[in-house]
């Protein structure tokens, strides 16, 4: 048998229809996918090479042509060579009187008028024989054998070895007070500068010494360092 065919009318609204089923699923499917993501933010551009810094040359400097000329500077006052015959001729010197002042006046000899051969007036910085001077108080302080103190009329005054118990004898009787026996031991910084370190009563008294002043009486201590004490 053959089908009818349908009219004109029907023929028009069935694929309406269809169109219409189908427009739901075809927008369901268009929310079903996801949104393409959106690049966040702006993309920056790439940054533009800088062009090489050119190094300015520096322009020669000009010879100091018209610059005052500076003064020379003073020249500094040379000692003389370390451990020659002189050194020892005047660390002879103190231990043949025992006790003697470096430079003041007083009842036994100083070193810079026995040097200088005369009297000197005012400071002994000032005689033509400083640079003697200086050099021989220098060596006569690094002596092993001779210590330094405040001890004659509280000046600078050298002591030999043989002297040290008869001087210790006096300062434990207390004839001679803490300050006067307090060795003082010069040290030549690299500078030039020289300082002065004190080291106290008996603490700089060697064993030896200690034991040679305990045999000592006042009366002889006395006698040996002279008519100063």
């Amino acid at each position: 048998m053959k089908k009818a065919k349908p009219t004109s009318k029907q023929s028009r609204r069935a694929p309406q229809r269809a169109s219409a089923r189908r427009a739901p699923r075809a927008k369901r499917a268009e929310r079903a996918k996801p949104a393409a993501s959106k690049p966040k933010g702006k993309a920056k551009p790439a940054s533009k090479a800088k062009p090489a810094s050119r190094a300015k040359a520096k322009p020669a400097s000009r010879a100091k042509a018209q610059s005052k000329p500076r003064s020379a500077p003073k020249p500094r006052r040379v000692p003389a060579q370390r451990g020659g015959p002189g050194e020892a001729k005047w660390q002879q010197f103190v231990e043949q009187h025992g006790v003697v002042l470096a430079s003041a006046r007083g009842l036994v000899p100083n070193v810079a008028e026995a040097i200088a051969g005369e009297p000197i007036v005012g400071s002994w910085w000032s005689h033509p024989k400083a640079d003697a001077i200086f050099d021989a108080l220098s060596a006569i302080d690094d002596s092993d054998d001779i210590r330094s103190f405040k001890l004659v009329d509280h000046k600078v005054t050298f002591v030999h070895r043989r002297l040290w118990p008869a001087l210790a004898c006096l300062a434990r009787a207390g004839v001679l007070d803490a300050e006067r026996v307090a060795s003082i031991q010069q040290e030549h910084m690299p500078t030039g500068e020289h300082r002065n370190f004190t080291m106290p009563f008996p603490d700089w008294v060697p064993d030896d010494v200690g034991e040679t002043a305990k045999g000592l009486s006042v009366d002889e201590a006395r006698a040996q360092l002279g008519a100063w004490v």
